[in-house]
């Protein structure tokens, strides 16, 4: 049976660090490693960040948006074209794009969180279609955000069952506590041992740092689903951390 394989990429890696721009260059090389290298192991659901970076331009902003309404108009003109984006790239390898937007309550809801689920089965019975999943930000507020798209992503992988959640950030992994821009720790096994070693920083155009990825982390290996903090400059890694190694800082399930 083909596993399942969530992909979480946050909008560091997808848009420009100067202008907030969407990466056409990041997206191409991110697409061209799911693609090549998802197949051969199971089915993908990619949890995608990128809307408000990618409609900021359109509204003359250099940050991303506090403001609500903003924030909100942002995203639906960066959705239109995050989503084109994906479409255009996708299809040169004949996948089609599946959008699903969703709101906190399509997780509570029970009726809800039936549909989201049986819409997501029926999208994965297909050969050629990736779902793509992101917050409903030009709905979401308040008690309707289901949390930072980490979270989003863990939630997903523990409604399909998934097998593994990667996590594509801008940085490797995980560093020990103070060793920034040190060794990764390649494997972690007690995910409350290293919940420390986090900085709480995020980037200009982010929403969440590596606490928000641990607390994400925490949740997805605590439901039995192994997980993956990598780097989504690096997409060509993808094919060693499907086959159990690579570069990356891996969190075990507890048998």
């Amino acid at each position: 049976m083909d596993q399942i394989i969530v992909i979480k990429v946050g909008t560091g890696v997808l848009t420009r660090a100067e202008d907030a721009t969407l990466d056409g260059a990041a997206l191409l090389r991110l697409v061209n490693a799911i693609a090549q290298n998802v197949g051969s192991h199971g089915k993908c659901i990619l949890v995608s960040s990128g809307a408000v970076g990618a409609g900021i331009t359109a509204f003359g902003l250099t940050e991303y948006p506090r403001e609500l309404a903003t924030k909100q108009a942002v995203s639906a003109v960066g959705q239109t074209r995050l989503m084109h984006a994906y479409e255009n790239l996708f299809a040169h390898f004949r996948i089609n794009v599946a959008q699903l937007l969703r709101t906190a309550d399509d997780f509570r809801d029970e009726e809800r969180r039936g549909n989201t689920k049986a819409t997501l089965q029926r999208l994965l019975d297909e050969p050629a279609v990736v779902p793509i999943v992101n917050q409903n930000d030009s709905v979401a507020f308040h008690n309707y955000c289901v949390g930072d798209n980490d979270m989003l992503a863990v939630r997903v992988a523990e409604l399909v069952k998934a097998d593994k959640l990667i996590i594509f950030s801008s940085i490797d992994g995980l560093y020990g506590a103070g060793d920034i821009g040190g060794e990764v720790i390649p494997v972690v096994d007690d995910i409350d041992s290293v919940m420390d070693f986090a900085e709480d920083e995020t980037a200009r155009m982010s929403m969440g740092g590596m606490q928000a990825k641990l607390l994400a982390v925490k949740r997805a290996v605590g439901s039995g689903i192994e997980t993956c903090i990598a780097n989504g400059r690096e997409p060509e890694r993808l094919k060693d951390i499907l086959a159990g190694g690579g570069i990356c800082t891996r969190f075990t399930v507890k048998k």
